[in-house]
């Protein structure tokens, strides 16, 4: 097979990927205002934020005070990670796990368009039904589906386990913002003390998400 050849290199950009990192994140420190963060999710909301590009994603996060340590203990014991869509767990960086954490999406599963034409609701959704087996401990990572995480918490509310740690950060137009302002009223309206990260308003989305169980799973940043 051929050797692939290099193209001359025209453009003056960092190409060494430690440093691109290391870079990437002393500017987000320079940038960003942290203040707001608690210090142990600092490096929690740097990754995030360096998952969106968007320095001004910091006024937006809310933390739950036991988060860090929630999903951090639980990733340790071997917890699995349940995501709602794929691009959520491909984003998963397996060699930054402690332990031999599964990560699961149900989205594909052959019980999922039946549900989702039964209870008329999103494929989305009707695959989080099928979480229970596995939710008691569970880290949970919602990226993209509002009706997801709306789904969730009516499971937890009806009696289901309890994940340890929740990554709620579906992004969209429709139900986005409600469904994370529900997450973040869990404890004050239901009595749920459910540790959580989210982002108000209707940004969100898989790398954000992924960044966030990435910087869970490790806190070193490279």
């Amino acid at each position: 097979m051929r050797q692939p050849r290099r193209p001359v290199r025209r453009y003056d950009y960092v190409s060494s990927g430690p440093e691109i990192y290391t870079d990437s994140f002393a500017t987000i420190r320079r940038e960003a205002d942290l203040s707001r963060v608690p210090p142990d999710a600092e490096k929690l909301a740097v990754r995030m934020i360096h998952g969106s590009g968007q320095v001004d994603l910091a006024a937006d996060l809310v933390v739950h005070p036991r988060l860090v340590v929630a999903a951090r203990a639980a990733l340790e014991a071997g917890a699995p990670i349940l995501c709602d869509t794929t691009m959520v767990a491909t984003g998963v960086t397996r060699s930054r796990l402690p332990n031999t954490n599964e990560v699961l999406c149900f989205l594909h599963d052959e019980r999922v368009p039946v549900l989702a034409q039964q209870w008329r609701t999103t494929r989305t959704a009707a695959a989080v039904s099928l979480w229970e087996p596995y939710l008691d401990g569970a880290v949970v990572a919602i990226g993209n589906a509002p009706t997801a995480l709306f789904h969730l918490l009516e499971m937890v509310l009806d009696g289901a386990p309890r994940p340890a740690a929740v990554v709620g950060c579906p992004v969209g137009f429709t139900g986005a913002t409600e469904s994370k302002q529900a997450l973040v009223d869990l404890g004050d309206r239901h009595g749920v003390d459910l540790p959580y990260v989210t982002v108000r308003g209707r940004r969100g989305g898989s790398a954000m998400t992924s960044s966030a169980l990435n910087a869970l799973a490790r806190e070193e940043e490279e």
